[in-house]
């Protein structure tokens, strides 16, 4: 078998100044697909740039959490967002909300619909469906989203099912492995909906206990690390961090995670371990 590798920007159409990290990461590195969010402020733009890169993957960056707009007006999605129009801030938020049943399952697959149809609407090649902050494999989302993309026929989605034990060097503190290690589990759980619907995903998937953090080195040691088959990095480039900032409290190291994928190092480090770089639309 052979190694490959799909490097998934996330949150495209958030902010111009990610949207251009995304694009230079595309042009200039080896970043190869990308995830739109349908809802955010900066849509138009990214569509209007992914018109321009057509060999940059564009998939579906499911949206129901993060302080963002829905596509939705707020008055038919009254109990997946506040009185302002906005989603949760983040999944524990919607996490709560949902098992505790004051989410109507309606209002969830209309919204989930208009993401899905705003972005085909585009006319641009959808390959694959993420999710903003993972919450299409939450138990109990992840049959819905499988249905959906079988509906669309969009023929692969992510797994973000990261080793439990894998840190690529990243020292991340106690809270983020048990996170990582949760979120894995659901996503071994949806993994096998997934299969089950015929849909296509990367068999190993990294960047989730580092994320917001990945660097130069940290994306090496993953390089050195690919197992055979195909493997998703997920990243969040951007540019201007200090902009960035102002609009996110996460502490992402945007411009450090692009010069990850444009580093000549780990570009050579792909060919020493004869790795392809594909997309989504690039799996079987």
């Amino acid at each position: 078998m052979l190694k490959k590798l799909i490097v998934n920007a996330d949150d495209f159409g958030l902010h111009t100044e990610i949207n251009k990290g995304i694009i230079k990461g595309y042009r200039e590195g080896f970043i190869t697909s990308t995830s739109l969010m349908c809802s955010a402020p900066a849509f138009e733009d990214a569509v209007a740039l992914a018109r321009q890169n057509p060999g940059l993957g564009i998939g579906i960056h499911l949206t129901l959490v993060g302080s963002v707009p829905s596509v939705l007006p707020k008055e038919k999605i009254t109990t997946l967002v506040d009185e302002a129009g906005l989603f949760p801030a983040n999944y524990i938020v919607f996490a709560k909300k949902f098992y505790t049943k004051q989410v109507k399952m309606v209002q969830l697959e209309l919204e989930l619909r208009a993401q899905i149809e705003k972005a085909l609407a585009t006319g641009l090649s959808i390959t694959h469906v993420d999710s903003h902050q993972h919450a299409h494999v939450l138990p109990g989302m992840t049959g819905l989203v499988v249905r959906l993309c079988r509906e669309y026929n969009i023929k692969s989605i992510r797994i973000p099912q990261e080793g439990y034990f894998f840190s690529g060097g990243f020292a991340g503190g106690l809270g983020r492995k048990i996170g990582r290690a949760g979120l894995s589990f659901c996503a071994c759980l949806a993994a096998l909906q997934a299969r089950q619907a015929g849909l296509s995903y990367p068999k190993s998937f990294f960047g989730m206990l580092a994320g917001g953090n990945l660097n130069e080195q940290l994306v090496g040691n993953i390089i050195t690390a690919l197992p055979e088959g195909v493997s998703e990095i997920m990243t969040h480039p951007g540019l201007n961090k200090q902009e960035l900032d102002k609009h996110f409290t996460w502490d992402y190291h945007w411009e450090d995670e692009l010069q990850a994928f444009l580093s000549e190092k780990n570009k050579t480090l792909l060919e020493q371990h004869r790795v392809t770089t594909i997309n989504f639309g690039g799996l079987r």
